[in-house]
């Protein structure tokens, strides 16, 4: 049996419009949740033309012209605005009848290659019995015509199974929402025997232990701990015959396990490292849940992954951001302050649920307003926009005034090495301080 996916009645009437406008074909991203028992899709959005589409107002004519590139960069610009509990759950084609009968093709090229590359960002891992099936949605722009097949993401030979798309209206209007902020301090050694202060490795390193303390935390809701089998709603009022969006919120704390248990082994390992990379401060993170029964499991899974994408995603924003202003090209290394993304909420007409995205605090409002539209084809009210947090810096430190020429150049190609790196996609640790408290991303070099 195939799977079922519930959709908000607003992506069917977005679907309809893009039928009428763009031709002969449209690509786009299906955005939601999914759950053991069923799928949520409460969000569809086109793939932005390119600047040269806009410019000379061109539309491809053959499926074949599809930019996997394009659209996959699309697909992780993108998840960087979900919350927890949000994601690409899938991609949908919108053509011409003649191009109809290649469409299913090129989905699934699609669906593998978006897969791919939201994969490769993630700093946690798939449980087991986590749903693998991603979405492949076909329409047909002059009859309407909606054909939904689903493939398992983690089986390269998968084969299409159909799935069932039923509208619903009011989908998402009272979904409940789990928020808190996690104290975050961590140290990251550069090891002496990595070539170049390899960089990269030795901060994914240090991120990946940090994401399993957060996977092995104990999470308290609204001040208690809950079994993972019992219901997320269990002894409160739950919502209900209610179409106008509301939100249920819960207050999460984070209390990370200083040791473990006896039956595990502690050793110390001794390292030569030539410099480290400090990461202090405070995040704030929020996740979204189905208001259909469900588990604390599901909910407490949906904001440690909230908790693991918002810290990394802030440093890839970052430290693109220096590359664009500074270059890779930056001689001197220098005491310098830089002020950190902070993260902010809009909210989504007829859902209780909200997108998330990052600023910086010299970028104009307009300039977010714009990324909404870009990203996500969605206008932005300025009066919308919710910044979650205060302005915070980030305080790189100099090298020591007592290092040799060698080491001075050898830091100095580090620093290069860590923008360069990041410009081709490299997760940089980062993190945002909350309430104006300071947050210090300190390389030190001994």
């Amino acid at each position: 049996m195939g799977r079922t996916y519930f959709v908000e009645e607003a992506v069917g009437q977005y679907l309809s419009d893009l039928s009428t406008k763009l031709k002969p074909y449209v690509t786009g991203l299906l955005i939601g949740q999914c759950s053991l028992q069923r799928d949520y899709i409460i969000r569809a959005v086109r793939t932005p033309p390119k600047e040269e589409q806009k410019e000379d107002n061109i539309s491809p004519s053959k499926l074949a012209s599809i930019d996997d590139e394009w659209i996959t960069t699309h697909a992780s610009q993108v998840s960087r605005m979900l919350p927890g509990g949000l994601l690409v759950l899938g991609v949908f084609i919108i053509a011409t009848p003649e191009l109809s009968k290649d469409s299913q093709n090129a989905l699934r090229k699609l669906i593998f290659s978006v897969e791919k590359s939201l994969t490769k960002r993630r700093l946690w891992k798939p449980a087991e019995e986590e749903v693998s099936d991603r979405a492949a949605l076909q329409m047909c722009s002059a009859t309407k015509k909606v054909v939904c097949r689903t493939y398992d993401v983690q089986d390269p030979k998968s084969s299409a199974k159909p799935a069932d798309w039923k509208y619903q209206s009011a989908l998402s209007a009272s979904w409940l929402a789990l928020d808190c902020t996690v104290n975050v301090n961590i140290h990251i050694p550069l090891l002496a025997t990595s070539p170049n202060h390899d960089l990269e490795k030795n901060t994914k390193n240090g991120l990946n232990r940090w994401s399993k303390q957060i996977e092995d935390s104990v999470f308290l809701i609204n001040g208690h701990v809950k079994d993972d089998d019992t219901e997320l709603l269990e002894g409160q009022k739950k919502l209900r015959g209610n179409t106008q969006s509301s939100t249920q919120f819960s207050d999460v704390k984070v209390l990370a396990q200083l040791s473990q248990g006896s039956s595990h082994r502690s050793t110390a390992t001794v390292q030569v490292c030539s410099g480290s990379i400090n990461l202090k401060g405070a995040v704030k993170c929020r996740a979204y849940v189905h208001n259909n029964k469900p588990k604390v499991k599901e909910a407490i899974q949906a904001l440690k992954r909230d908790i693991i994408n918002t810290l990394s995603d802030r440093c890839e924003i970052l430290f693109e951001d220096l590359i664009i202003n500074e270059g890779p090209h930056k001689k001197n290394f220098e005491r310098e302050y830089h002020v950190l993304p902070q993260r902010l909420f809009v909210p989504v007409a007829g859902s209780s649920v909200m997108l998330s995205d990052y600023k910086f605090g010299d970028e104009a409002t307009g300039e977010i307003q714009e990324r909404f539209v870009e990203m996500l084809d969605q206008s932005v009210e300025a009066e919308d926009i919710h910044v979650a947090e205060e302005i915070n810096t980030v305080d790189i430190c100099p090298v020591t005034d007592n290092m040799d020429d060698t080491q001075q150049k050898q830091l100095t190609k580090a620093t290069l090495l860590l923008k360069l790196q990041q410009n081709m996609g490299v997760v940089i640790a980062a993190a945002v301080a909350v309430f104006a408290s300071i947050f210090s991303f300190n390389y030190f070099s001994d």
